[in-house]
């Protein structure tokens, strides 16, 4: 048993071989993850049951494991206020940038070649994609 808050296998792989500039999609229920990222990226289906796990539950532990350098976020077609979104900012901290993008300008981005792992959850609430773009670990100084 590992110490660490990650324990999947095939997550600590997907990021364990990639690194600075490389993308993670953490998906909502909804998002279509066979077809709408890469056949390279690694996809791994944490949907066990309706909001089990959710977006939220899966980013609190990647954002224990990897530097994130920036976000991109699903907005609907009137870019309304997400709520999901707010969470998403405290979870990553002001110094995280969070960029908005609609639905298809989204899938595009999530089609990078990229975008390395594709995580699906359980997530019910809309518009609760993510995709994070790996930073670099900085030395202590």
């Amino acid at each position: 048993m590992l110490k660490t808050k990650l324990l999947h296998p095939e997550i600590w792989s997907a990021l364990g071989s990639n690194g600075h500039g490389a993308k993670v999609l953490i998906a909502d229920g909804n998002f279509p993850v066979t077809t709408a990222v890469p056949v390279t990226a690694k996809k791994v289906f944490l949907n066990f049951a309706p909001d089990m796990l959710s977006v939220t539950d899966i980013l609190k532990v990647l954002a224990t494991c990897i530097p994130v350098e920036s976000a991109t976020v699903m907005v609907p077609p009137d870019e309304s206020h997400q709520t999901i979104h707010i969470e998403f900012e405290q979870i990553l901290g002001s110094e995280v940038p969070l960029k908005k993008l609609k639905r298809f300008d989204f899938y595009d981005e999530a089609k990078s070649p990229d975008t390395c792992l594709a995580i699906a959850s359980g997530e019910t609430r809309r518009f609760a994609n993510i995709l994070l773009t790996i930073g670099v670990v900085k030395k202590a100084e």
